[in-house]
């Protein structure tokens, strides 16, 4: 079963943490799933970049992103080569290490 390393964030996880992830879910899913609240805006329907995510190790195991999820990554703050949006990101076989931004340009979130 592929583990997912969250690096430290000052609020999803501070410390950091170490998931286990079940291969075929998306990385917001399994994040979620272990406790780990990744800001969503539009109900993981890939229609805002709220849950954009760098995936620092692993990044070339995932499947390419389709052209929605390229557009919506096209208005992601501090977008990069390895940014992937964790609601589009299915887990594959592989480890991954993934960072969650500091910051997010959207104004609203889910959790109310």
């Amino acid at each position: 079963m592929p583990q997912i390393v969250f690096l430290p964030h000052a609020e999803q996880c501070p410390e950091g943490a170490v998931i286990e992830a079940q291969p075929g879910e998306t990385i917001i899913a399994a994040a979620m799933r272990n406790g780990i609240e990744i800001e969503h805006a539009c109900e993981m329907s890939c229609a805002c970049t709220t849950c954009h995510v760098v995936v620092r190790e692993g990044f070339t195991s995932l499947e390419a992103s389709d052209e929605l999820e390229d557009d919506m990554l096209d208005k992601a703050w501090g977008l990069e080569p390895e940014s992937r949006l964790s609601c589009q990101a299915v887990v594959g076989e592989k480890d991954l290490t993934v960072e969650i931004p500091r910051y997010t340009i959207n104004q609203v979130s889910e959790r109310h």
